[in-house]
């Protein structure tokens, strides 16, 4: 299943940081050979400066206590460079420290730079250290440190290009601390400043969405809310447009959040399309599914791409998340996927026939005789399925369906609407671009 591995793909876009858990994951899931994950590792760590980690990798990978003398000059290199950016960053560290100080500090920024000046001959110099302390804290590994120092350092920089790149960085040590929340605030806050900011070419500010989007997986597939999330976002006009012009990869993280998520959207049929017209440009079983059950109604071909679907997310670093459970471990997403892609075969396939052979759909369902009509019975109970069960010939029996006209205007409606609104967007956009000129 190395074949539909996205680390390739998806470690360009990332903080060589960020891409440290992708190796971690598929060091465990067996991939690939361990000593090329090992390679992988070193070769990321060289521009860090993780050195005691890169020291301990290399005697893994090479099965000896001694590392190579480079390694030992640039771990004195660090350590001397971080002592020294400690002794410049001081006055406004202890100054931070004291909370007393920290109070008279309000949100005019103008107002505390003087302030910091005249009373604690604090100037740019110190702030700038700061800056530099909290990175050079970051490539060592200490995330922790490096998000309250970029966080102080946001509260008074006053270049705007300077705050975004610290804005990047708190982003970053928040997903690798795992502090999903405050990981979720900073990337809408993120999100607001490119979506507006003017940025010197298009193009930039298409790849900062696509940066945005590739960091934003480790969020999504990990916050409670974030299958939801990860739809409004990705589905936007100008983050889908840059998947499909840039990181068509990313439809499968979408598929998977519109198949694993309870509530239907309207969105749905929207994104079938998308998926039909990438087909060329990018597909995997997840995209291939939603292909085969929504376009192609090849209901064997849906079946087949379920069971690849399943290794598939086993092996991603997003989807195969394992939940330690007693003395096993199970992965939530792999259960929710299958039930709904289930339910997705079933549905269609209920749209086309009226009476349908158990033995037939048990076959569809990838689920023997008992099993599919337990199944069944279940969904009728829940309200899901409006049908019946006819025990002598084996058969489920549809109900007619007749829309509901009211459901339907609603429907109708609120796409219109959404339409609208995008339609006023890209006028007020292309006004303000003829402006600017």
């Amino acid at each position: 299943m190395a074949d539909y591995d996205l680390t390739p793909r998806m470690a360009p876009n990332l903080d060589r940081h960020l891409v440290f858990p992708l190796l971690e994951f598929l060091q465990e899931r067996q991939l690939y050979d361990d000593d090329l994950i090992l390679k992988a590792k070193i070769d990321l760590l060289n521009n860090t400066n993780m050195v005691d980690y890169a020291m301990d990798i290399h005697k893994s990978l090479y099965h000896t206590e001694d590392v190579p003398h480079d390694m030992v000059e640039r771990r004195a290199e660090v350590v001397a460079r971080l002592k020294s950016l400690e002794e410049a960053a001081a006055p406004l560290v202890s100054f931070l420290q004291n909370a007393a100080a920290v109070q008279e500090l309000r949100a005019d920024k103008q107002y505390n730079l003087q302030m910091l000046n005249e009373r604690y001959q604090i100037g740019p110099a110190q702030i700038e250290a700061l800056y530099q302390y909290a990175k050079f804290q970051f490539e060592c590994g200490n995330y922790s440190g490096a998000a309250d120092y970029l966080y102080q350092y946001r509260a008074l920089c006053t270049n705007s290009e300077r705050s975004l790149s610290a804005l990047w960085g708190k982003l970053a040590a928040e997903i690798l601390m795992q502090n999903w929340d405050i990981a979720l605030e900073e990337l809408n806050r993120l999100k607001e400043i490119i979506d507006s900011k003017s940025f010197a070419s298009p193009l930039n500010q298409v790849q900062s969405r696509i940066w945005l989007m590739h960091w934003s997986l480790f969020i999504f597939f990990n916050h409670d809310n974030g299958r939801t999330q990860i739809i409004d976002l990705f589905n936007q006009d100008k983050y889908l447009n840059a998947i499909q012009t840039s990181a068509p990869h990313l439809l499968r993280y979408l598929a998977t959040a519109f198949i694993v998520n309870k509530r239907r959207r309207p969105q749905f049929k929207d994104f079938i399309k998308v998926i039909q017209q990438e087909q060329h440009s990018y597909k995997d079983p997840i995209t291939e599914f939603l292909a085969c059950v929504y376009v192609n109604y090849d209901f064997d071909g849906a079946q087949k791409k379920m069971r690849e679907c399943e290794e598939v997310i086993l092996n991603d670093p997003f989807l195969g998340k394992r939940v330690e459970e007693s003395n096993f471990s199970t992965v939530p997403l792999r259960d929710e996927f299958l039930e709904n892609a289930r339910l997705f075969i079933f549905e269609t396939y209920c749209r086309i026939h009226q009476r349908i052979d158990m033995g037939v759909l048990a076959e569809k369902l990838n689920l023997n005789y008992e099993e599919a009509e337990r199944w069944i019975v279940n969904l009728i109970r829940s309200s899901k399925l409006d049908a019946k069960i006819d025990s002598h010939t084996g058969t489920v029996i549809m109900e007619p369906n007749h829309p509901n006209v009211y459901e339907q205007l609603i429907d109708h409606t609120k796409a219109l609407n959404g339409r609208t609104y995008k339609l006023v967007s890209q006028l007020l956009e292309h006004a303000q671009g003829q402006a600017a000129r």
